[in-house]
């Protein structure tokens, strides 16, 4: 009977009582830049993608904490680096290449399963008297190196000459009991990042590389569907430590440049 005003005795947090609005997932429209400052390795600098959404969140039963976040996975991921006619090194995801899961864990490695736990998450821990309104952002992009040698090779001659990137990803923005473990899924994002440059090892350090191919990449897609979360993507290994750095010679067997961490 004294339950009638008493946050501990309101009806758990249900999708329909979370409100989401100003959802914005965007790619920066400018082009990837290529970086030759260094003799060793040629890096470049990919646009960032960005997610962001408001959301008002009811009043939080006593006893519970709900964390609101965003979540990411690699779900294909094709990353070659093209020497000559010698062979290529190709950073892989060998479970998600040889279709044994769909997606793995874009965490930052630390705060699984989200990508972060700065401005990407937001804990609320009940009892809360009145909704609770926040903003949760994020943003992602590529800097890698790549040496213009053969990455097995103890020579440091130039034989880099082309780097071909394609990598797709699910962005989920989730709600999560995190004594229950219960996931509330608020929004889906998908967003491909593609990379293209030719080399020509010939020519003098700062003017070997070019992009090639699109100079804007595309603008993520909002889903209007909830898409569920493959069990990969909510726990380690993350990509960056399941990758393997692979050398595919033209000829004879590949070899394991960097095994997985």
């Amino acid at each position: 009977m004294g339950c009638i005003q008493s946050i501990a005795c309101k009806s758990r947090i249900k999708r329909e009582n979370i409100v989401v609005y100003d959802v914005s997932a965007t790619i920066d429209h400018c082009p990837t830049i290529i970086e030759e400052n260094s003799p060793i390795v040629l890096r470049y600098k990919t646009p960032y993608f960005k997610a962001s959404a408001r959301i008002v969140m009811p009043p939080i039963p006593r006893n519970e904490t709900w964390v609101v976040g965003w979540i990411q996975a690699c779900t294909q991921m094709e990353f070659y680096n093209i020497y000559n006619d010698i062979g290529m090194s190709s950073w892989e995801l060998p479970e998600l290449r040889e279709g044994l899961v769909r997606a793995i864990s874009d965490s930052d490695g630390v705060s699984y399963p989200w990508y972060g736990n700065t401005t990407e998450t937001v804990t609320l821990a009940g009892p809360t008297s009145k909704p609770s309104r926040f903003t949760v952002s994020m943003n992602d992009n590529f800097y890698p190196s790549v040496t213009w040698a053969v990455p097995i090779s103890d020579s440091n001659l130039p034989l880099l000459t082309r780097i071909k990137r394609d990598q797709s990803f699910t962005t989920w923005l989730v709600a999560l009991n995190t004594a229950t473990r219960e996931k509330i899924l608020l929004q889906t994002v998908k967003w491909r990042m593609r990379v293209d440059i030719l080399v020509d090892p010939s020519m003098p350090l700062g003017s070997r590389a070019t992009l090639t191919g699109r100079t804007h990449q595309e603008q993520p897609r909002v889903m209007t569907h909830m898409e569920p979360i493959p069990p990969n993507a909510l726990g380690r290994p993350n990509a960056n430590d399941a990758q393997v750095l692979m050398w595919r010679p033209r000829k004879g067997p590949p070899l394991v440049v960097i095994p997985p961490k």
